[in-house]
Parts: structure tokens; sequence; C-alpha cells
């Protein structure tokens, strides 16, 4: 492997002008195919297996020309103080209204609150349905201005008009704490290498990879059924992974430069070993998020996909990008312990006998490692408490921030309705194999009356053969209560007892119901899923570092640091702890996939670390040196680097806390503590302790194993024999031609 990569770094160390032209043509491909694809639609959102999704499917089937996936407006009249919304100048604005709402070319019905039974019982609050043809989405800005034209109407003429619904659905906006981010990385780039062009490059390269990886999934968005999210999250991981890669390699390469090293030499030697790192920690992270495949949800799957091709991309540029931008940089990237003259530099730096942060600390660790491992698990499990009181849902528009007409709207249903308005359930009644078809579906309409916990039965809708029905259930609670969730579970249970009586079947489905659904298969498949990733990742790293015990403690270094890290998002997303500070206006259950998802993307950028310091201590070990000395070795050269890039990591995911989508605040804000808890706790703490204390038997590996597994030699030992090659004569240090 080490030998394989230093060729293919001296190639584009040579090539570079070749090299860098190929990544610019990708660029620019991948732009021109993002801004002539069409426009993307929503993303469809399918749960195979379960039952709402068969409920959904039986509805197209049964009820053709529906559209059933069609974006739907709640339009909420509140009168003034005092008034009705049934008085006669009330009345005559919303029935004005709804004639207006109906012209709009996407629009399909418009229910009038007056015969529809839209009303509330103190007759303060109506509401009026708008049904369209195409999604949220897809629908056009006329459509939508138009429905927020009828309301400013309204609004004008004294009622207060509120618009739920996802007919006002909008891609997020991650605001500027994003671009703080990338400049908070500019910054600790300069700072580690002492130079602005050294800096420069893992930016450039970093950005050059997202703008590959979001430019073709915009360009497929449309054909792949992708969502704006999607493009959201490759951005985030990209930019992290694809800076930290670049940076991995900038470094080694400086250290190979201060050996004395050629150019061109420096350039293929650090492809060589920290290159090798950069591969085996890209193979993680492809594993973590393509193995989202295994939940079964094509949403989550896509997801993780278009990440993973995204991460692939930072590796390939690493590998090859970066090595040809040394060669156009030249004498401007200096070798390590040097500064440019614009930083202070043009001398050495301070002399070496003072041994760097990064050997003191390993050096405190291997002396004191029982009280760090202590310090280090109590302080995990500390944070990690609050997991224990984990609750899941799925946001819906009461989690939006109060500022929104779409939270208003919500409230203002809540009010007149009762707060299970907002989650109806829609039973549908299949009763194609029932003798008597009407009289199955009121036994289904009977026995749901008699449900605790239930407010409203709508009559029941046929479709046009007579066999299949469509009731509607308003329950008493909110739809993310957990007495809500209880009555879906009894109606569902009912369904035995109905089909065996009256021939018909039963099935639940809905938004709440699919909510439901969603956190019971993410829950099923969490154990699953981590023992196909951790289990597929173990392995791998047996081929990296040629042990057991070391996997082993890195999978559950990992355990501990995810656990930690989901108990700070119950702690800020549910309980409201430091809520204000970070913008999170409404607290509630955490979304349902985030565990799953921090799992898979955490473990992935867990072992960029795990793999970038201990394949330094293991090329020590490898060449000679006593466990410990191997470990301090290890920090003397990794720690400033990891450290810088866990910075540039937390930075960048911190930077996506300021958007207006709840999802990806909360993902933003569960790397980025995860990656801190990971980093500083786990891999620059936990690690050496537990390699101190393990000694010689941390590199153990049973004799027949090490047989079979294959030689990747990650710590470039192959290159030792090219040890003195490519050195300069110091008489004689010149520049490439070209440079």
């Amino acid at each position: 492997m080490a030998t394989f990569l230093y060729k293919i770094g001296r190639l584009a160390f040579r090539r570079r002008h070749f090299v860098a032209l190929i990544w610019v043509a990708l660029l620019t491909l991948a732009g021109v195919g993002a801004t002539s694809a069409p426009a993307a639609g929503s993303s469809s959102f399918s749960i195979p297996g379960t039952e709402a999704q068969k409920a959904f499917d039986l509805l197209e089937q049964r009820f053709p020309g529906m559209s059933a996936d069609g974006a739907t407006a709640r339009v909420v009249f509140e009168a003034p103080g005092g008034e009705k919304v049934t008085a006669k100048h009330n009345k005559a604005v919303v029935e004005r209204t709804v004639r207006e709402l109906r012209d709009g070319s996407e629009v399909t019905s418009v229910a009038d609150p007056f015969t529809g039974q839209a009303v509330s019982k103190d007759g303060t609050i109506a509401y009026a349905q708008v049904k369209y043809k195409v999604s949220g989405m897809e629908l056009e800005d006329a459509s939508k201005d138009a429905l927020k034209q009828a309301a400013q109407s309204a609004r004008d003429d004294g009622l207060t008009v509120e618009i739920g619904g996802d007919a006002l659905s909008a891609v997020p906006e991650t605001g500027a704490t994003e671009v703080i981010g990338i400049a908070i990385a500019a910054v600790v780039l300069v700072i580690t290498f002492g130079s602005l062009v050294a800096a420069g490059l893992p930016l450039l390269t970093a950005l050059i990879g997202v703008g590959i990886g979001v430019s073709t999934i915009t360009a497929l968005a449309n054909a792949l059924d992708l969502g704006s999210t999607t493009s959201t999250l490759a951005m985030m991981i990209g930019l992290a992974v694809g800076i930290d890669y670049a940076l991995f390699i900038v470094s080694r390469y400086r250290a190979e430069l201060a050996e004395g090293r050629e150019r061109e030499e420096a350039a293929g030697r650090a492809v060589g070993t920290a290159g090798s790192a950069v591969v085996f920690a890209g193979l993680t992270v492809v594993i973590a998020l393509v193995g989202l495949a295994v939940v079964n949800i094509p949403m989550l799957t896509k997801m993780g996909v278009a990440a993973a091709g995204t991460v692939a991309i930072a590796v390939l540029i690493a590998l090859t990008l970066i090595p040809a931008l040394l060669g156009y940089a030249g004498r401007k990237v200096k070798p390590a312990g040097e500064k440019s003259r614009m930083l202070g530099g043009g001398r050495a730096a301070a002399a070496k006998a003072r041994p760097n942060m990064g050997t003191r600390w390993a050096s405190f660790v291997v002396r004191r490692p029982v009280a760090v491992l202590l310090l280090g698990v109590i302080g995990l499990g500390a944070a990690a408490l609050p997991a224990s009181q984990l609750e899941l849902g799925l946001p819906d528009d009461g989690s939006q921030p109060t500022a929104t007409t779409q939270r208003r709207a919500y409230d203002l249903l809540s009010e007149g309705f009762g707060p299970g308005f907002n989650g109806p359930l829609m039973v549908v009644v299949d009763a194609k194999s029932s003798e008597h078809p009407t009289a199955a579906v009121a036994t289904v309409t009977d026995d749901i009356k008699g449900m605790r916990d239930v407010v409203t039965v709508t009559p029941p809708t046929y479709n046009a053969s007579g066999d299949t029905a469509m009731i509607t259930v308003v329950p008493d609670s909110k739809p993310s209560s957990a007495t809500t969730e209880d009555l879906v579970h009894g109606i569902r249970g009912a369904g035995a007892g109905i089909t065996a009586d009256t021939g018909a079947k039963l099935l639940v489905t809905g938004s709440t119901a699919m909510n439901i659904d969603v956190s019971q298969k993410l829950n099923d498949a969490l154990v699953p899923y981590l023992a196909l990733v951790v289990g597929l990742a173990f392995l791998l790293l047996i081929v990296v570092f040629r042990s057991i015990l070391v996997p082993l403690k890195a999978a559950l270094g990992f355990l501990l640091s995810v656990t930690a890290a989901l108990g700070a998002v119950v702690a800020v997303f549910q309980w409201g702890w430091l809520s204000g500070l970070l913008g999170v206006e409404e607290t509630g259950p955490v979304m349902s996939m985030m565990p799953i998802f921090m799992v898979g993307v955490v473990f992935g950028l867990a072992m960029d670390y795990e793999v970038f310091l201990v394949t330094r201590m293991r090329e020590a070990h490898v060449h000679g040196e006593n466990p410990g000395q191997a470990i301090v070795t290890g920090f003397r050269h990794g720690a400033r680097v990891v450290t810088a890039a866990a910075v540039i990591m937390i930075a960048v995911f911190s930077g996506f806390i300021g958007s207006s989508e709840s999802m990806i605040k909360m993902i933003g804000f569960g790397l980025a503590i995860a990656v801190f808890f990971d980093a500083f706790v786990v891999r620059m703490a936990l690690v050496p302790a537990v390699l101190a204390l393990l000694g010689g038997k941390a590199w153990w590996l049973p004799k027949w194993l090490d047989r079979v597994l294959p030689n990747v030699d990650v710590e470039g030992e192959g290159l030792r024999t090219r040890r003195d090659e490519g050195r300069r004569d110091p008489d004689q240090d010149r520049e490439l031609v070209g440079v």
C-alpha cells in the first residue's frame, strides 16, 4: 500500500499540470451539470415494510387521482378579540379568501370552513384546507405567492391569518455561522502550519472536493429523487474530512522536508505514509455511511451514499491534487518547524531540546495512565447520563420556531380544535374480501369511537367501487405524545379481531403514524447497524494495526464518545439546557434518525484520528521503540495535527448550528460535540492511557492470523529501503523545473 501510494504521490507531483487539469475539468463538468439539471422536487419519503406505507400504497391504488402526495396548506383564521369568525363581516372575508385560493392553477380543492365543519366550538377560529396537485417543494413560486397574498388580504381586513402544512416548504438556510466555521478552520491551519500557503491548500482542496460532490448531487437530484438535506449533509461531512485529510498529507510532507528530503521525494513519502492512513480512515467513514442502507429507509440510504461519495472524492483529492499543488507551491511550503516571513519566520524554530506539548502530554499520561483513564471514563459517563432519558420523534410544525407562520397556525389549531387536531390519524379499511363492506366499515368506526383518547371519528369516505374506506381519527393528545402512540398501537391491535369477524383489513397511516413507524424502524435497526459497521471497521483496523486489542479499544472508545454526545443532545434539544445560546427555540423529542445517523458518521470520523495517531505509534514500535516510547513518539508527531484537525472539524460542524432546519441544527451540534469528546477525551487521553497499561500486549496478534492477514504496510516499512534516497544536498538545494 505505502509503496503504491508513494508512486502516486511522486507522479502527481511531477505531472501536476495534468492532475490539476483533471480536477478542474471535473469541477467544471459537475458545475455545468448542476446548473443545467432540472430543479429537484421534494424527496419522496417512504418506509418500505411498515403499515403506514402499505396503507399509503393502497390509497394510491384504490383512490386514483386523489394526489395523496400533493402539498397541503391549512389557512387558519382567528376573529378579532370579542368577535366570532361566523360574524357577517368576518365570514364574508373568509369566503372571499376561499374563492381567491381556488383560482390557483395547481390547486385541486379548497374546503370551505362553514360547509366542512371547520369552525371551532366557540366560533373564534376556523380553517380552510387547500390541496395541491404537486408536492410542497415542486410548487411554483406563483402558487406560494398567491397563498401568501390571500392570507395577507384577509389580515388587512382585520383577521389573524396563519398558514400551516407543507405548501410553504423551503430549502433550509444554514446562516452565516457556516462561513464563520470555515474562517475558524483557516485560522487554525495558519497557526498549525505557520504559513498562509500551506494553510490554504487544505481549504482549497476541500472546497474543490465539496464543490464536485455537491454539484454532482444537485445534477442528479431530480433523477435520483434527492432532497435538499442530502446536499447539506454531504457538504458538512465533505468539508470536515476534506480539510482533515489534506491536513494529514501536508503535515507529513513538511515533516519529510524537515528531514532533508527533496520536495518530490517528500511528497511521495507523505502520500505513502499519511496517505495510507487517509485511505483507511476514509474507508471507515464510507463503510459507516453506506451501512445506513441496512435501515431500509430510502431517504436515509441516499443521504449516506451521497455523503460517502463526497468522502471518497476527498480521499482521491488528498492523494493526487495535494501533491500536485505542493509541486506548484515550491519553497512557499516550509519544512516543519519553520514559519513564513509574513508570520515572523525566516528562521528555524526554537531549539528542539524543549519537547512539544504533545510529547509532554503523552509522557504525563504514560506516567499516570490509571488516573487519566478513570477521569476520562467518569467524565464521559456523566455526560452520557441524559441519554438514558432519550425520547425519539420526528419534527412537525409544533417544533418550528414561534416566529414562523407554520408554528402559529399549529398553535391556533390546537387552541381551537384540540392538540390532536394537528396530527389526525387516517384509518384505511380494505373491505374487498368482506361479504358486507359497509357493515365492516361501520364496525371499525364504532370500535374506534369507543377507544380512549379519541375526540372525533369522521364519517367514512368510500372509493368508487365501495370496497375501501378512509376514516379520519382525531386524538385527544398532540402528535408527538406517548398517548397518541399508544392509540395508534391500540387501533392496530384491534385489526386482528376485526379481520377475523368481518374479513376486512385495517391499516393506520397519516403523518403521525408514519413518524411512529419510522422511529420504531430506526430503533429496530440500530443494533444490527452497529454490529455491521463496527464489525467491518473492526476487521479493517485489524488489518491496519495488525493487533486485536487496539481495534477493540478503538471501538469501545467510540461507544463512550457517541453515548456522551447523545447525552449532550438530550440535554440541549430535549431538556433545553443552553438552548438560548444555541438558538434552539423549541425543545422536544430528539429526531428519530439522530442516534443511528450519529453512530454512522461519528464512528467513521472517530477512526480518522485513531488511524492517524495510532499508525504513528505503530510505525515507531515497528521501527524498534518500546511501547512507552512509541506512544510518546506518536504524540510528538501526531498530536498537533490531530488537535488541529479536531478543532477544524468542530468548527465546520458548529457552523451548521445556525441552520433554519431543526434537523440540520441538531446534527451539526451532535457531530461537533461528538468530535470534541472523541478527539480530546478518547483519542488524546484514553487511548494513550490504555496503550500504556497494555504495554507490548497492545500489539499482540495470533501467529496464525498474522500469516493470513494481508500486509498493507500502512507504516511505510517498504519505504525504509529508500531512507537516504531523495535527501537534498545542502550545497545544491534547488527547486524542480516549473516550481
